[in-house]
């Protein structure tokens, strides 16, 4: 029996027992699609988290305040005490202190509600300087930003993101409007691009206004020298390792700290925040292939119960086969050939409902999901490696048959 008839009688034997073969095909599919789309939830978390760091700006270090203690003991968490002012993020600006920052972004923010007419809005109000545009990598939809000028005269502008402006002036254009900032009217000179928003924050919500007008206008008191953070864009990504060790030598300077342990200060860089975010993310999804994994061995268990009693009903036929010359060798290609159809029809249906899910759920559910042709690919390939190696002792078996034995059972 050559190749070309082994093949017509593997499937001439699966296409006779349509049901029997129809629950086996259904188990590896199933299996299929649970790699498919754990895999591609995976990766479109990756991706997504990806996304949102590199959209804080390119080659980013964010510099935030260390914990406080109150005078019963009790310490606040990270960021919770003022030790960063605007003389710190002056001193980071010069070349000469650190050659390898490109510029230097401080911030201080509040919650407050702004109106526009009888309409208003809670948001965060940023006070930045010029620089904060370039170094969070945001461009403008409209208008300009806020300027160096503006820092310097206290001026009474302010630049929206657009869920803001959206939601104070509809579909109007906001740009020459004035809007009124905890009660302090400012004229909207710009509107940023839109950006995203993730589960925890959304950074299309929020109001920027020149840091001297937050500190004077918003803030007060004897806390408008200090800041919420520090936006820090190293020159390259080659130099973020040495603008990260610029950064925490003139910090530790300026207060004091003669160990790195007694730092009153955080540095985070975005790849940290990429790497952790990844770690955890392949982890999940490592834990969730695993699972999916159990129902390909469940479809590989279907594949192999399937074949043995094909071999069981097929005796007669096999003995026969031998009795007329087909060699052990033929015998076990036919019902290798017959495990590995049921494989592959298992995978690649499996496949064709993992791409429609792929597409679809994201629809339902608030996480993307990445198509990636190598797991599909992948995936077919291991339904069809499944249905060889579980047909294999059925196989095996039906192979050692003795066309006498095989003739004279019943």
């Amino acid at each position: 029996m050559n190749l070309v008839e082994t093949f017509r009688t593997g499937l001439e034997a699966v296409v006779s027992h349509r049901l029997r073969s129809s629950l086996t095909v259904l188990g590896i599919m199933i299996g299929i699609t649970a790699v498919i789309l754990t895999v591609g939830l995976g990766e479109g978390a990756q991706q997504q988290v990806g996304s949102e760091i590199s959209s804080l700006g390119a080659n980013l270090l964010i510099v935030s305040p260390g914990s406080s203690t109150s005078s019963a003991g009790i310490r606040g968490g990270s960021g919770s005490a003022s030790t960063l002012t605007v003389a710190n993020s002056d001193v980071l600006a010069s070349k000469t202190v650190a050659p390898d920052i490109a510029g230097v972004a401080p911030v201080v923010s509040a919650s407050e509600s702004l109106t526009e007419g009888t309409t208003n809005w809670t948001t965060t109000v940023v006070g930045s300087n010029a620089s904060w545009l370039t170094v969070r990598g945001r461009t403008m939809a409209e208008g300009r930003f806020i300027s160096g000028h503006d820092v310097q005269t206290h001026a009474a502008v302010v630049v929206l993101a657009p869920t803001t402006a959206s939601e104070l002036f509809g579909g109007r254009d906001p740009v020459g409007q004035t809007v009124d900032v905890a009660g302090t009217p400012m004229s909207v000179i710009g509107v940023l691009t839109a950006e995203g928003s993730s589960a925890t924050s959304n950074v299309d919500d929020q109001a920027i206004i020149p840091m001297t007008t937050a500190a004077t206008r918003i803030i007060g008191g004897t806390s408008r020298n200090q800041l919420s953070s520090i936006y820090i864009e190293a020159t390259g990504s080659k130099t973020l390792s040495a603008a990260y060790q610029e950064t925490d030598r003139a910090l530790l300077n300026l207060h004091g700290i003669t160990t790195a342990t007694g730092a009153d200060f955080t540095i985070t860089s975005q790849q940290s925040l990429l790497a952790t975010a990844t770690s955890v993310d392949k982890t999940l999804t490592v834990l969730l292939a695993g699972i999916a994994g159990i129902s390909l061995l469940v479809g590989g268990i279907g594949v192999m119960n399937i074949m043995l009693v094909s071999v069981t009903e097929r005796i007669r036929e096999i003995g026969l086969r031998k009795a007329l010359g087909a060699t052990p060798r033929v015998i076990r290609r036919q019902f290798l050939v017959e495990a590995s159809v049921l494989g592959l029809v298992g995978g690649m249906l499996g496949a064709i409902l993992g791409l429609a899910g792929a597409i679809i759920l994201p629809h339902f559910i608030s996480n993307p999901i990445a198509i990636s042709g190598a797991a599909i690919a992948g995936s077919i390939a291991i339904a069809i490696a499944i249905g060889v190696a579980f047909g294999v002792y059925p196989a095996s078996r039906a192979a050692r048959l003795a066309p006498i034995d095989a003739l004279r059972s019943e």
